[in-house]
């Protein structure tokens, strides 16, 4: 894969996560009836959308890690809790993780040590 495709792997799985955390926990399997303030999770995402579009090595770096508490979330709901709400939870699970290995994989290649040097200089 290129540089390209993990960019948009990243922006696309982040984008996926948006929109089921804000599913899940004001439609689909709240905490309680009528939504819940857990819907606030999303704010942290919502913060790195514009960088990680951008291609921006700094919010992909950040973002990895942050996605960790996301994938923490996941399992220990889908663990936890049972029926529509646990195979969400096994959904954004996955979300996380591939939000993980994009947003890893693109600073690994985008990484001033492996950008190509001009020709001529030693």
């Amino acid at each position: 894969m290129t540089v390209r495709h993990w960019n948009l792997l990243a922006a696309a799985s982040l984008i996926a996560l948006i929109l089921l955390g804000l599913a899940w926990e004001l439609w689909l399997a709240p905490l309680r009836p009528g939504g819940s303030w857990l819907v606030l999770k999303i704010l942290p995402l919502l913060a790195a959308l514009f960088g990680i579009l951008r291609g921006r090595r700094y919010t992909h770096q950040w973002m990895s890690l942050l996605s960790l508490a996301y994938f923490t979330e996941g399992i220990v709901r889908a663990t936890s809790d049972a029926g529509l709400s646990a195979q969400i939870a096994a959904l954004y699970t996955l979300l996380s993780v591939t939000l993980f290995l994009a947003c890893t994989f693109y600073s690994k290649y985008t990484a001033p040590s492996r950008l190509a040097l001009p020709s001529g200089t030693p």
